[in-house]
């Protein structure tokens, strides 16, 4: 497998997610920096006009979401694992309640007025503005919680945190780490930026330890490589073949769209090359990146023949 590449910026905290993950695993990976908010041209071009940060990218194939990143990253470097046999389906049911219910709650919540400040400190008001406006045109139509609902629900979310690591285990699912522990640290790191709020995670002593033993994973070795090398090396590489699997409802080469059914649903568009239970891969054309596949995960995608 090629290289690994990571596109993300400091502050995000899916990007954390995978940061960690690259940690555990002590790889080597290659660091491109994207910007916070759009316009985003050298992502469209690799992406197809998917916009969330984090994406992996391996030669020509563009992978979009965490939770399949992950697994293409399992693939590349399977020890230590990321899905211990021991923790079996525990692993992925609290994986992806961290990416979402967790998640929605503690952004909102950090992000009040004096955790923004704290974690946007010198920033000059038009970026604030231009943040928000982003932002609010990414969750458009998307029902977020207030401060004080978001407070409630962090309250009874690190509780049952607190309760599961109460046995003395060293993380979320026993004895070795898993995805979950990833998935849930991002959240608590956004909310330890911000320490004008943070004090909501002082009760919660055994999540604060279980937490310092997930950071010092570190983030493994990155070196800085440039989104226009990027594209090159997209353009260099042919993608790794897919296939379409059948009954599934959708034929190979159809002319099809996908997008984020929760926010950010930005329509890419291509041809279907692989189709699962698990995961889709489009086939697009790039002026600048060439051929490539980008792939999506099945679970929280919504796929769509482009006429319809």
């Amino acid at each position: 497998m090629s290289d690994l590449i990571l596109h993300h910026y400091a502050g995000s905290p899916f990007s954390e997610k995978v940061r960690l993950v690259l940690g555990y695993k002590g790889l080597a990976w290659q660091s491109v920096n994207v910007p916070v908010m759009m316009p985003k041209t050298d992502v469209v071009a690799l992406t197809g006009g998917y916009r969330r940060t984090p994406f992996l990218q391996v030669g020509a194939d563009i992978y979009c979401d965490t939770a399949l990143m992950c697994r293409v990253i399992e693939q590349h470097s399977p020890a230590p694992s990321l899905w211990p046999a021991s923790a079996a389906g525990q692993t992925d049911l609290l994986a992806q309640w961290a990416d979402s219910d967790l998640f929605w709650v503690a952004v909102p919540y950090t992000m009040q007025p004096a955790g923004a400040a704290a974690i946007f400190a010198g920033a000059p008001p038009e970026f604030m503005q231009a943040f928000a406006a982003d932002r609010g045109a990414m969750t458009a139509g998307m029902k977020r919680p207030t401060t004080r609902d978001a407070a409630a629900a962090l309250q009874s979310y690190l509780g049952w945190l607190e309760q599961m690591l109460g046995d003395g285990r060293g993380f979320l699912c026993g004895a070795a780490a898993s995805l979950a522990d990833f998935s849930v640290a991002q959240s608590i790191w956004y909310i330890r930026r911000a320490p004008p709020v943070s004090g909501i995670l002082a009760p919660f002593t055994r999540v604060a330890a279980w937490y310092e033993r997930v950071a010092a994973f570190g983030h493994g070795e990155a070196s800085k490589l440039s989104s226009a090398d990027a594209i090159a090396v997209a353009n260099s590489s042919t993608p790794v073949a897919s296939l379409v699997q059948p009954g599934l409802g959708f034929e190979a080469g159809a002319a099809v769209q996908v997008s984020a059914m929760d926010y950010a649903s930005d329509i890419v568009a291509g041809e279907l090359v692989g189709l699962s239970h698990e995961s889709i891969t489009l086939r697009r054309v790039d002026e600048r990146a060439g051929t490539v596949h980008v792939h999506f995960p099945r679970i929280a995608y919504s796929l769509r023949n482009s006429e319809s």
